[in-house]
């Protein structure tokens, strides 16, 4: 039995997601992300249940992990209780903490997920929030979006919403007593310490490719992962 193998037996979701996989492919066959990626669910499994350690530090480096959108579909439909989902999670829970999420593209997007939504989450209690959206990072919005966006409290507020004004209502204020007990929360379950593990070997990794790095959205880096297009390519 492989080091890596034995890592992942310590998490939860692979003990819940791995009971006896006998290769019947439904979960590919279901699969929403294999429809639009080379990603084949059940090929994930085997690769695990080989217990090969080669093979499962390849796949902790590999785009492959992170195709999946947790839909849970495969465990709708396995005949053997499995769940490819639960075991991804735990894929990818290994490969940041081993820091091998770096050696991939979508890997290295980590950063950008915890910088765009990791980071609002904490600072606002959103997930998304119009303070946090301009069109140099989502020119998908349109030209339309720097006047919402300038004018945010007036048009949220004609949609029937409470933007960050106090009480209840869409858009509100998150009271400060809630976003604490969030960082709490991120504190005792270790979210933090993996936002900070993230961010060490994202830096790392910056300095390896020669791209410089800091803490903001405009960093060579940073935009490197976010638009997949490298500075010396503009």
């Amino acid at each position: 039995m492989g080091a890596l193998y034995d890592r992942l037996k310590q998490d939860i979701r692979f003990e819940e997601g791995l009971k006896a996989c006998i290769n019947c492919g439904t979960c590919t066959a279901i699969c929403t992300a294999a429809e639009f990626y080379d990603y084949d669910p059940r090929l994930v499994t085997d690769t695990v249940q080989s217990k090969d350690d080669a093979k499962i530090e390849a796949l902790l480096k590999s785009e492959t992990i992170w195709y999946c959108g947790e839909c849970m579909s495969c465990k709708t439909r396995c005949p053997r209780g499995n769940t490819p989902g639960l075991i991804i999670m735990a894929l990818r829970s290994l490969s940041q903490e081993m820091g091998y999420f770096v050696e991939s593209e979508k890997g290295r997007q980590q950063l950008a997920l915890k910088r765009m939504v990791g980071e609002t989450i904490l600072d606002l209690g959103y997930c998304v929030h119009a303070s946090h959206m301009d069109t140099s990072l989502f020119p998908e919005q349109g030209p339309m979006w720097d006047w919402v966006s300038q004018s945010r409290k007036e048009v949220y507020n004609r949609l029937g919403a409470n933007y960050d004004g106090e009480g209840s209502g869409a858009m509100r204020k998150i009271p400060r007593e809630s976003l604490n007990e969030l960082s709490a929360i991120f504190d005792q379950t270790g979210a933090t310490e993996r936002f900070e593990k993230i961010e060490k070997l994202s830096e790392e990794k910056a300095k390896e490719m020669g791209l410089g790095f800091d803490e903001g959205k405009s960093c060579e880096y940073f935009n490197y992962v976010y638009t997949g297009k490298h500075p010396e390519e503009s």
